[in-house]
């Protein structure tokens, strides 16, 4: 299967779990009638919340254990990558734990040091064999320095999990449009520490599933302002900086609950809102990959510049990715109300011609086709700062990307 997929110019994560086991009869779990694999006492070698056994980290063969695994995977089937499920499991000896189901370490810490160890240890040998590939950690808390290397106190992944943009987005798209003036801080808060770590931001499985309905279920409005709403959440995360990961059945707006039991409802693609969508992500993908601005800097604090931040009266954003000085910049607005809003002004560094080459309202996506008729030129008119400004229709519930000049 992955020599099939890498034949198509597909990649290929694996979920990789070190961060616990079932204890089935079957399993490793008391393998040869003792604890072999587990922490032999239960406050760090079973799991309340999961029910599961947890591996003792501080044991050389299990962690040699581990090690061999994920570098079999590498090794053997030539994935690209391992996504490491539960790191915040793995980091504290009290997760999800009430006072006196845990006891500090050596130091008298809440720190599973040995866990420390067992994560450094595999990133060094990941990389050290494998330099192509990428270590992604599901990590939720605020340990420091998770994507940074090992030599400088970091745990050495390529990339960490951003669930904080993830919570904030999605709880600010299930309110009202009228209320999200009083809110507007969820969408900027992310910028305090969006270059801390190199981030992914995620739109996973845990998101639709125990409960949580699917992301068009969880998107404020009537059928129409749901598929709005879920085509301008898309575009948001593929403006913000940080790589994008996006569940299966959210391209296409699946309405049900994902289930592991049954196949997505995959003909729900074959109607025009959901078709829509689908297509959208497409284009996407595309200027993603095409616009150097979009992803040369996607971990660095330089490659977001903010051009209207504070517009909370109007629910209105406008921000610019940079590759570098003087490659074109893409400017992204994002109107997150039902208004069309027009002659919006915003400030830009480049004079002549910003092409519009993509809006999510548009009719392709099944959108009400409100726009900018192809694109702009701006006006040698100060605005934000900036020397030129673009007068912009901002079309409901939507965003616009705008590509500026190249340089003279």
């Amino acid at each position: 299967m992955v020599d099939h997929l890498h034949q198509r110019g597909i990649g290929v994560i694996l979920d990789w779990v070190p961060s616990h086991f079932p204890s089935d009869g079957h399993g490793l779990g008391r393998f040869d009638g003792t604890p072999v694999y587990e922490h032999p006492d239960p406050r760090l070698g079973f799991h309340p919340e999961w029910r599961s056994c947890i591996f003792d980290y501080g044991r050389p063969e299990v962690r040699s254990f581990l090690i061999s695994s994920a570098l079999f995977w590498l090794d053997k089937y030539h994935a690209d990558a391992l996504r490491v499920d539960g790191v915040a499991s793995m980091l504290y000896r009290d997760y999800a734990r009430r006072p006196g189901e845990w006891f500090p370490n050596v130091h008298g810490g809440r720190e599973n040091l040995e866990a420390v160890a067992l994560l450094r240890e595999l990133n060094r040998a990941v990389y050290e064999s494998f330099p192509d590939v990428q270590t992604i950690a599901e990590e939720s808390t605020s340990w420091p320095l998770v994507s940074r290397p090992t030599w400088v106190g970091g745990l050495g992944f390529g990339l960490k999990w951003d669930l904080g943009w993830m919570h904030d987005t999605l709880g600010y798209l299930r309110r009202d449009p009228v209320h999200r003036k009083y809110h507007h801080q969820d969408l900027t808060f992310r910028s305090l520490y969006a270059a801390h770590e190199n981030f992914v931001l995620p739109l996973s499985h845990d998101e639709v599933v125990h409960g949580k309905g699917s992301l068009l279920g969880k998107m404020h409005g009537d059928a129409w302002q749901s598929f709005a709403h879920l085509r301008l959440l898309l575009a948001w995360m593929y403006a913000q900086p940080g790589k994008k990961l996006l569940f299966m059945g959210g391209e296409f707006g699946q309405i049900a609950e994902w289930s592991h039991d049954a196949s997505l409802d995959w003909h729900l693609a074959g109607l025009p809102r959901h078709r829509g969508l689908q297509r959208l992500v497409r284009d996407l993908n595309r200027i993603y990959r095409d616009e150097p601005a979009l992803h040369a800097r996607d971990c660095e604090a330089g490659g977001l510049e903010w051009i209207e931040a504070n517009d909370a009266d109007q629910s209105v954003f406008a921000l610019a990715r940079v590759a570098s000085p003087r490659a074109p910049r893409v400017v992204v607005a994002l109107n997150f109300t039902p208004v069309v809003r027009r002659g919006y002004r915003i400030g830009v560094e480049a004079p002549g011609r910003w092409h519009e080459i993509l809006n999510t309202d548009a009719v392709d996506y099944e959108g009400s086709g409100v726009g900018n008729l192809g694109g702009v030129e701006s006006s040698p008119e100060p605005w934000h700062g900036r020397p030129c400004a673009l007068a912009l229709t901002l079309p409901p519930l939507a965003a616009v990307f705008l590509r500026g000049p190249g340089p003279p």
